[in-house]
């Protein structure tokens, strides 16, 4: 869903990454407000005003939607779920867990955080506007903090819409569970539903778009779009939990891994190793111990010229929570460690021994041909 992200902060133990696109849309935003909305609602005022509301405006959404995603991440900390960060991107903003809510409760309780939190902070920047006007601040101030108030609730107006993996998605899902004792029918439901709502949105977007309303229709298809995706996705996500629950490591892992000893050459490494085998990851084993691991992505970042003389052990990464993992760890957790770390081989050990590798490929066939034998329902 997401492709590049930078942290720019932390905030109660969650990291705030940024996608690159938010770039995109930190700019869009900016320049309709500045050369659109507040021109049309307060006139007379100097285009230099107008850009500064814009900018201030876009950092007040900015900031909203990171009220919004923390509100969802305090309380699924408080129901014992696992949240690795919040990442703004070009639709929004997003919690990441790292697994289904527990209980149709806690489920309902952390969907249902977001809206509230975005009505109630709605409020206080609307009673900080009626005291703004009250006291006569400058209009650019109290247009700026009024639109943020308007922006909020439309905010949580939108995310309360019963479409999977929306909040209001989130919460009929939680409903359903409830009702059903089903996690996986619940999830089902919800998400097609959620694939109706996209694509009222995009036959919308595609309305709106003949009608003269290009930009508007635009962004309406782009929505629709992303919320079918999402929503199909959400549910292959749970699928792939379910058929995956309870395989451990050492039942999938490779027993007999290629290695490969500290002493020989980068050249010697990409000859006889990884042109032969074509892994991306090799672990790298000195007298039956485990010394580390040796990448495609540290070979690049060594010059040509010197893979003839440089030695693997001089550029190999020691053993981590990164790039190892326990045999008994379940699969699921794996493949999110993978996801994280954009490793498709994790390493797999005892002490400082070596048992095996556990890939990505391996992984993914393992739960095809599981989801084949299951006929879990699409």
């Amino acid at each position: 869903m997401f492709g590049k992200s930078i942290r720019i902060f932390s905030l109660f133990g969650f990291d705030v990454k940024v996608d690159i696109s938010w770039l995109v849309l930190a700019f869009l935003i900016t320049w309709s407000l500045a050369q659109g909305l507040f021109p049309y609602y307060f006139k007379d005022l100097s285009s230099a005003t107008y850009w500064w509301m814009g900018i201030f405006g876009a950092l007040g959404l900015f900031f909203s939607i990171i009220f919004h995603e923390l509100s969802h991440s305090l309380v699924a900390r408080n129901f014992g779920l696992p949240i690795k960060g919040i990442t703004l991107f070009i639709f929004g903003g997003v919690a990441h867990m790292e697994e289904e809510p527990s209980s149709a409760k806690a489920e309902f309780m952390m969907a249902i955080a977001g809206p509230v939190s975005s009505i109630i902070l709605g409020i206080a920047l609307y009673a900080l506007r009626t005291a703004g006007r009250i006291g006569n601040w400058p209009v650019p101030v109290t247009g700026v903090i009024g639109y943020l108030a308007i922006i909020n609730w439309i905010l949580a107006g939108f995310n309360l819409l019963p479409a999977f993996p929306l909040d209001g998605g989130r919460v009929l899902r939680s409903i359903l569970w409830k009702w059903k004792q089903n996690i996986g029918w619940a999830t089902r439901i919800s998400s097609r539903i959620g694939t109706i709502f996209g694509f009222l949105l995009i036959a919308m977007g595609v309305i709106q778009f003949f009608s003269g309303n290009l930009i508007g229709g635009i962004w309406w298809f782009m929505i629709g779009l992303f919320l079918q995706n999402a929503a199909r996705m959400s549910y292959q996500q749970l699928i792939t939990r379910r058929a995956l629950e309870g395989e451990s490591v050492k039942s999938l892992m490779i027993t007999d891994p290629v290695t490969v000893p500290p002493t020989i050459t980068i050249k010697e490494l990409v000859e006889d190793y990884i042109y032969k085998h074509h892994y991306k990851m090799f672990p790298v084993v000195d007298a039956d111990k485990l010394v580390g691991c040796i990448t495609t992505r540290q070979i690049r970042q060594v010059p040509k010229e010197e893979w003839q003389s440089k030695r693997i052990s001089e550029i190999a990464n020691t053993c981590s929570a990164e790039n190892t993992i326990h045999p008994d760890t379940d699969v699921v957790k794996v493949l999110s460690l993978m996801n994280r770390t954009r490793n498709s081989r994790l390493m797999v050990i005892e002490g400082d021994r070596l048992l095996g590798i556990i890939a990505l490929k391996d992984i993914m066939n393992f739960l095809s041909i599981k989801l084949d034998l299951d006929q879990y329902e699409e």
